[in-house]
């Protein structure tokens, strides 16, 4: 036992029973490729092993933001890991690639090993929908830096693509049309602005919808109304991997976008060409409840709000009006309700319509 060290803040023990409560977690991620055990000082995957001709690897890195307070607040911590991971895994997806492995950083200011071992529960449950292995990572013990009972926490992960179907939004053309996947909530941008929205109301994370609101929840589905707050804002981001990957491989896909921070003004024209441009049109999809309760307690102008959140749309394939069809089948076998949701036009810009 290291005591010079545990007086400096460190616990040593607690980090060697983290490895021991998460090696469970770890080895439920393993696919094809992996190598390896965790305690290793580098994470490896066998990339011969996916006979893969000219292979590209695709690679992402992201954290979850200031969505980290509201698991503060509520004071749980089993599934900001799935965002981590989806953040990673989605951005990657967006060029058509399938997520290989995965590894996490998590910093904090003291190691709770239960703590941790929750966060990296909810590592590996998006490493398992992503379908990627969690090839190592590393949890950094640093008294001082954080306040008590706070973290951050980032991955990384890397994904190949066959050189010859790599997505890169250069056959996007107008007339292609805009195929919308939904969205679980806010995801993981915005909550700057959510926890801003929450606090110049005088709201508790741990008050029902209709405590905050009884109005409006009365005008939501009965499965809103009485979930607390923070549950609902920590609704964990979608993993889109397994669904689009099916879509990516039966169908011709000219583009992906995956919605973050920027909302459809900052994300979809990523894909365009210059002189090209956008129409959506809105009630061609739900927009979730959770959109709602923000635009009316924040008073934000409701164009605005596609400018900053998802909507209700996580990702988009862009796809010629005869494959759509096609896509759209193969999403709602998925479990996924997908809709046509626009255009390209040859009007530089986003259009947003009001069916």
């Amino acid at each position: 036992m290291a005591k010079t060290y545990e007086n400096a803040g460190v616990n040593l023990e607690a980090g060697y029973e983290v490895v021991r409560r998460i090696k469970q977690h770890v080895s439920s991620t393993n696919r094809k490729g992996s190598m390896g055990n965790i305690g290793s000082f580098g994470g490896m995957f066998d990339l011969n092993s996916l006979n893969i001709k000219e292979p590209i690897l695709v690679s992402g890195t992201d954290g979850v933001g200031t969505k980290l307070k509201i698991a503060f607040a509520m004071d749980k911590h089993d599934t900001i890991g799935i965002d981590a991971v989806a953040m990673c895994v989605n951005d990657v997806l967006a060029q058509g690639a399938e997520p290989l492995f995965f590894l996490d950083y998590v910093a904090l200011g003291h190691n709770i090993p239960e703590k941790v071992e929750a966060i990296v529960a909810g590592v590996a449950d998006g490493c398992r929908q992503a379908g990627c292995a969690l090839v190592g990572g590393e949890t950094a013990e640093m008294p001082g830096m954080y306040s008590d009972g706070e973290y951050d926490i980032a991955g990384f992960t890397t994904g190949v693509v066959e050189k010859s179907k790599l997505i890169d939004g250069s056959k996007v053309a107008v007339g292609d049309v805009l195929v919308g996947v939904p969205s679980t909530g806010v995801h993981s941008n915005g909550f700057s602005l959510v926890r801003k929205i929450v606090e110049d109301n005088g709201f508790n994370y741990h008050s029902t919808i209709a405590e905050c609101d009884a109005e409006l929840a009365a005008q939501l589905p009965e499965s809103y109304r009485n979930r607390k707050l923070g549950e609902v804002l920590l609704t964990p981001t979608r993993i889109y991997v397994k669904q689009m990957l099916e879509v990516i491989r039966q169908c011709d896909v000219h583009g992906i976008c995956h919605i973050t921070g920027g909302g459809f003004d900052e994300n979809i024209p990523r894909v365009l060409h210059e002189g090209q441009g956008l129409e959506i049109h809105e009630g061609t999809w739900e927009i979730l409840p959770v959109f709602k309760m923000l635009e009316k307690w924040g008073k934000v102008p409701h164009r605005e709000m596609f400018n900053i959140f998802n909507m209700g749309i996580g990702m988009i394939a862009v796809m010629s009006a005869e494959e759509a069809k096609k896509a759209i089948d193969i999403l709602y076998a998925n479990g996924e309700k997908a809709t046509v949701i626009g255009r390209v036009t040859d009007v530089p810009g986003v259009n947003i319509l009001c069916d």
